[in-house]
Formats: C-alpha cells, sequence, structure tokens
C-alpha cells in the first residue's frame, strides 16, 4: 500500500474513531530510523540518488533541474 492511499481511507473514516484507530493499527506505514527509505527528495519524494550535501535533501534527477537556480554551475564546458 502506498503512502498516498493510505492517506485517503484514513481521510474517508476520519469521523469513526474505533474504524480508525484499527486501520491505524494495521496499516500505518513503518516510522523509519535508519535506511535508504529515511531519506526521501523534497521535490519529487524518490529515495534513490540522494544527494544530502550542503542540506539540499533532493535526487539527483531533481538537482539536474534545480541546480542552476540554486547557483551551482558546470565546470569543464565553455557556456
Amino acid at each position: 500500500m502506498t503512502t498516498k492511499s493510505y492517506e485517503k481511507v484514513l481521510k474517508q473514516i476520519m469521523h469513526k474513531p474505533a474504524k480508525r484507530n484499527r486501520y491505524l493499527k494495521h496499516n500505518k506505514p513503518k516510522e523509519r530510523t535508519t535506511g535508504l527509505n529515511l531519506k526521501k527528495c523534497r521535490i519529487c519524494g524518490r529515495t534513490g540518488a540522494h544527494i544530502s550535501k550542503y542540506g539540499l535533501h533532493i535526487c539527483r534527477q531533481c538537482f539536474r533541474e534545480v541546480a542552476k537556480d540554486l547557483g551551482f554551475k558546470k565546470y569543464g564546458h565553455e557556456v
């Protein structure tokens, strides 16, 4: 179950406390303390190819899109 579908169902049963508690007990995503899934991209949510240097916390694909706006520039290429 993805996090999005989990949240969707939770919104539907929000006003039924008994059902909500039982649902949370069995379907809530596990809280991570270590591992790859702890670090997610701020922009798209990917867990792979994570760049946390300089406090960026974005994946490499999103970094390529926003690098110029952040002030990074390519070296070795004449522009």
